[in-house]
């Protein structure tokens, strides 16, 4: 009998998501609009303090629609972490723009000031800066946008994986000029599949939502004057989102309880680590990951063959965007100018553990112990 499986972070779902559906059902709101979007964006404003924002079908859709908004095209240059997930980087390609990916500091493995300040004194001013808060951790927000404030560039907010997460008290996603969420199945919360953008001006998110319905000019017949994107989220959906907003806190100290339990379980390991946490921010733990010290016989590897052994499903850090092939040819600037990478660094000796809300107390028990036999002297 093949053992169960304890996942990385699948979708929690409560019931909750259920009304709203069949509220879209009996309605014939099967349609991709409708007052479940309407309410969604409502509530996320609601909930962020974020002033506007548009409802769309992924968080990727939303970086895409921010660059185009921001008139990011052919030749222009955009910084942008460089240990992130690909959908970072993707939409600066789709508009023929030039990313130049910064490296990460090790206080929160987010992108390092000291990099973006050498980025800017060799590229001059970019078109846009995007900063990540990576698995849910805010980055250091101060300087950042200090840096893109003193250069009057603009900042983009990926806060696709840190939903709920506070810098200074003040929701991620919140503080650049756009921001954007990712509800993707294996997200804090999710709508399946789905994303928003948020700014406090309401001409962008207007601008977005237009672009994402195929911008259609204010005509009787069908008239376009610009390309647009079947980017809208479904009224259906976004049901499903309204009812997992409900449990968003709930999720979110779940989440914390995870990345205190594997704190304290093994703080007796001096060749292991948690993932670093922003002094200054509220994290929402989306993933809890280990790093293991430099130069130790047990690599992460050898952890994850363990755990994959009892059906656990773990992940290797994101490996950085500057050694994807991909991206191969686009530069990359460290803090101080030399060859050793943060970013490159983590991802060498890092992996993401499982982070699922519905682990039972024997689930963790089993990850945590199987970890610690891999050091058993």
């Amino acid at each position: 009998m093949e053992r169960k499986r304890i996942y990385l972070s699948s979708p929690t779902m409560h019931g909750d998501e259920q009304k709203f559906v069949k509220e879209a059902f009996d309605t014939n709101w099967v349609a991709p609009l409708g007052p479940n979007v309407n309410a969604l964006e409502k509530e996320m404003t609601t909930y962020t303090g974020a002033a506007y924002a548009s409802a769309l079908s992924a968080g990727t859709a939303a970086i895409h629609l921010a660059l185009r908004i921001l008139g990011i095209g052919e030749g222009d240059i955009v910084f942008v972490p460089s240990l992130t997930f690909s959908a970072t980087c993707n939409p600066i390609i789709y508009e023929n723009a030039t990313p130049v990916f910064i490296d990460s500091e090790e206080d929160t493995w987010n992108m390092s000031p000291q990099a973006l300040e050498r980025a800017f004194e060799k590229y001059g001013t970019p078109k846009a800066v995007m900063v990540v808060h990576l698995y849910g951790t805010p980055a250091k927000l101060d300087e950042i946008m200090e840096i893109c404030k003193k250069r009057n560039v603009p900042l983009i907010e990926d806060a696709a994986e840190s939903l709920s997460s506070t810098y200074k008290g003040k929701h991620t996603g919140t503080f650049g000029k756009i921001g954007i969420y990712s509800f993707n199945g294996n997200k804090i919360i999710t709508t399946s599949g789905g994303g928003m953008l948020v700014s406090d001006e309401e001409e962008i998110t207007q601008k977005a939502t237009f672009l994402a319905t195929q911008a259609r000019d204010a005509a009787r017949h069908y008239q376009h004057s610009q390309i647009g994107y079947n980017y809208r989220m479904s009224n259906i959906t976004a049901g499903i989102g309204r009812g997992q907003l409900l449990h968003l806190e709930e999720h979110k100290a779940l989440k914390q309880k995870i990345y205190k339990q594997y704190k304290e379980a093994f703080k007796d390991i001096e060749e292991l680590s948690m993932n670093p946490l922003n002094k200054d921010g509220d994290a929402n733990n989306w993933l809890s990951c280990l790093l293991i010290k430099e130069g130790c016989k047990i690599t992460s590897d050898i952890i994850m063959d363990a755990l994959q052994e009892l059906n656990i499903e773990t992940r290797p850090i994101w490996k950085p965007m500057h050694l994807q092939p991909v991206f191969a040819e686009y530069d990359f600037i460290t803090a101080d100018g030399s060859e050793y990478s943060v970013a490159e660094d983590v991802f060498n000796r890092g992996l993401c553990l499982p982070s699922d809300i519905k682990n039972t107390d024997d689930d963790m028990e089993l990850i945590i112990a199987t970890v610690r036999k891999c050091f058993d002297r």
